[in-house]
């Protein structure tokens, strides 16, 4: 047997060697039967073969027999179900024959040479569109015995000294498929040359593995090879490993390359595992919130324009010159607000809309410059309405996408008590480290940068208790350190702390100005923070603003370094009440800090309450601190609407131009409405675990918003901005103006 082995390796080596013009043509080749020297004793099925087209090649220790015929009959020691009607579709890529019934599969080793004749040889002149019986992640214990027919890439290959293992991937996993002892000689000669990515399918029968995988769902399985098909191959030497096992080993495969690199053959990195499974997971929970919109509460889908008129009262607008209305130019929408408004007038009641939104902002990692969102508006209904059905979208999402349960009723929060607890309009309550408001006992401290705060209009004193203290070593609190450098990126001058003593009543090693001067007080604090011996306590001093956004950004960094944060834990809450407008420094002027059509909260203006001062009737939808939705109810009267637009610094004139068409459309009957809007790529990117929202997105663009894998934004031709009339004027640096003369364009 071991001397047929060599010969037989040989035989099959000198063949992919071979000048072209000496092998067989593609028709010819698309059959190889490898027939022993010396016949086993097992029976063996007659073979239904054409002998229409025969070359034969003999060798002292064996002869290769080339056909164009179909497949050959499968010999069967048992009953065997037939495959799928389709399965056995001649490909002319397909490489397939009888199988050999020697006991040990004929393998080729090749070298690169042997490899780029391999794909020359294993790949038909001719395209194919065949079609599969089973997708490889699909097979189970239950498939042992079928034939199958499975398409896909190849994951990764092995030759285990004569026998050749090839892992098939598709979307929905990957399968094992192996020479045996039965494999035709062609087929086993393809699995060898097989490499990464090559695009393949492959015929063979399921059988159970002497050696199961409990890695992979389909581990315990693995098809042996009957046929086998090269469809495409890899060009191009591969930017990084695609795959490697699984999702385990996805890290270490395409995610240990950079970001820019996977972005840039996002091609290649859309076939990870991990990236997979986030798409799949984001069609899934897309169905999952229809489902609810339509089934459960009767919602309709209605699309709103692309193409519409600029509002610059937000972020930036993305512009579009209009050819046909030269000088004037769309705006991609920011949201559908304004449409979804108009259709409550118009009397669709419940709509919804998975929308495409565009923003030119400064991106961050959950940031994009054209993003989606669950938009939903509806008519005749509360606060109290519209939160209990985002509370059954949320559910929806979680349950389906990754069978969790979350409690109802979502907690409420005001925004007054999430600024003054946590320092932010998005707190993570998973956790502890809630701030305490010590300003009044500050007041009478000795320690005159507190005492000074608490005095000053607009000042603050808070503190945050830190369990167990001796987890954070002074070097790490003081001016160096990393956590006293939260603080300072926070906007604060530094971070002041001190740690209770044994006694449980004093403070000490915070610095002795700081401790001698809040000896009268320290009891006080002590007992305000809920504080205990060798617990620390962290301070902020200052403008409540910045000391909230220091504080908030000191009790994240901590949380996490100390591993105070529950791998398993969702905590979801609403914020309500939160502020109609918000102080513009820079303009000195008031904006709207949702929008300006958020309604205020009537208890605020009833009997001519000022419209500056009042609440807003909006709330956010927190998950682990992140927002992942919003939304208000609605002005839906015009002198209302005006009133806003004033407070705002908006004209009527301004208001007119801008906004006309909806006033016009409140003067028509518009109803009590209000709505909100989920940020789909945001609540995908949780419910996966993902750090960014790109890898929840198939082709994002980066943070300086270019989409790397086409390059765009690209220049584009004078004829097309003539078309446009636009015209093209590029500011030269400085030096290059100074070098011409200066005031150079084009």
């Amino acid at each position: 047997r071991r001397s047929s082995m060599r010969l037989a390796r040989s035989a099959l080596t000198n063949f992919l060697r071979a000048p072209s013009s000496a092998r067989p043509s593609a028709h010819a080749r698309a059959l190889v039967h490898v027939v022993p020297r010396a016949p086993t004793n097992r029976a063996r099925a007659p073979l239904a073969e054409s002998r229409s087209t025969r070359a034969t090649t003999t060798t002292p220790s064996m002869s290769m027999s080339m056909s164009m015929s179909s497949a050959a009959t499968l010999p069967s020691a048992a009953p065997r179900r037939a495959p799928a009607p389709h399965a056995s579709r001649r490909s002319p890529a397909l490489l397939r024959g009888t199988r050999a019934s020697s006991t040990t599969a004929v393998a080729a080793n090749a070298d690169a040479a042997d490899v780029a004749a391999a794909s020359e040889s294993f790949l038909s002149d001719e395209l194919s569109w065949p079609s599969r019986s089973h997708a490889a992640g699909d097979l189970r214990d239950a498939d042992v015995g079928d034939v199958v027919t499975l398409c896909g890439w190849v994951d990764k290959q092995r030759d285990m000294g004569g026998i050749v293992f090839a892992d098939v991937r598709d979307h929905t996993g990957l399968c094992q498929v192996v020479s045996d002892a039965d494999t035709p000689s062609r087929a086993v000669a393809a699995l060898a040359a097989m490499r990464a990515e090559w695009v393949v399918r492959v015929r063979g029968r399921v059988k159970a593995r002497t050696a199961p995988n409990d890695k992979i769902p389909t581990g315990a399985v693995e098809v042996a090879a009957d046929e086998v098909g090269v469809l495409n191959v890899v060009g191009k030497s591969l930017p990084f490993a695609i795959g490697g096992g699984g999702e385990e080993d996805d890290d270490a495969a395409g995610g240990g390359a950079s970001e820019e690199v996977r972005l840039k053959n996002r091609v290649l990195d859309l076939r990870r595992p991990r990236m997979v499974k986030n798409l799949r997971l984001r069609a899934k929970t897309v169905r999952a919130l229809r489902g609810v919109l339509e089934d459960d509460h009767g919602f309709l889908e209605i699309e709103t324009p692309m193409l519409t008129r600029s509002t610059p009262e937000g972020a930036r607008d993305y512009l579009v010159p209009s050819r046909l209305q030269p000088g004037a130019c769309y705006a991609l929408p920011q949201s559908p607000q304004l449409f979804k408004q108009m259709l409550m007038v118009a009397g669709a009641d419940r709509y919804y809309q998975v929308a495409r939104c565009f923003r030119d902002e400064d991106l961050r990692a959950d940031r994009q410059p054209e993003f989606t969102q669950l938009d939903i508006e509806m008519a005749f209904t509360d606060m109290d309405g519209i939160l209990s059905l985002g509370e059954d979208l949320m559910c929806a999402a979680f349950k389906e996408g990754v069978d969790v349960t979350l409690p109802r009723p979502f907690p409420r929060m005001t925004y007054a008590e999430a600024m003054s607890k946590y320092g932010s309009d998005k707190p993570d309550v998973r956790y502890g480290l809630e701030f305490t408001a010590i300003t009044d006992i500050a007041s009478r401290c000795a320690f005159k940068l507190f005492s000074g705060a608490a005095s000053e209009n607009g000042g603050a004193v808070k503190a945050i208790r830190v369990p167990d203290g001796k987890r954070l070593s002074n070097s790490r609190l003081k001016p160096k350190g990393d956590v006293c450098a939260e603080a300072i990126k926070g906007g604060a001058g530094g971070l002041a702390f001190a740690r209770v003593g044994e006694d449980g009543v004093s403070l000490e090693g915070g610095g002795k100005a700081l401790c001698e001067g809040l000896a009268d007080v320290a009891g006080e604090i002590i007992d305000a923070c809920g504080a205990g011996a060798g617990d620390v306590v962290l301070f902020g001093a200052g403008d409540e603003s910045v000391v909230n956004k220091s504080l908030d950004r000191v009790r994240q960094y901590v949380a996490k370094t100390l591993d105070m944060i529950p791998d398993d834990a969702h905590a979801v809450l609403w914020i309500t009440e939160f502020p109609m407008f918000e102080k513009n420094e820079d303009e000195d002027r008031l904006e709207a800090l949702h929008h300006p059509f958020t309604a205020p909260n009537q208890d605020d203006v009833r009997d001519g309450g000022d419209i500056t001062k009042a609440r807003a009737v909006a709330y956010d939808l927190v998950y682990n601190g992140v927002e992942v939705g919003g939304g208000s109810l609605r002005i839906y009267r015009r002198d209302v609407q005006e009133k806003v637009f004033d407070a705002i610094g908006l004209s009527k004139e301004e208001a007119e131009e801008k906004f006309g068409y909806l006033m016009d459309a409140f003067q028509f009957g518009a109803p009590p409405h209000g709505g909100m809007a989920f940020g789909l790529d945001r609540l995908v990117m949780m419910l996966a675990g993902a750090s960014s929202i790109r890898d929840v997105i198939a082709f994002p663009k980066t943070a300086t918003a270019q989409c790397l894998l086409t390059s765009a934004p690209g220049s584009v031709s004078d004829a097309q901005l003539a078309d446009l009339h636009v015209a093209k004027k590029i500011q030269l640096r400085a030096a290059e103006e100074d070098a011409s003369g200066g005031g150079a364009s084009k």
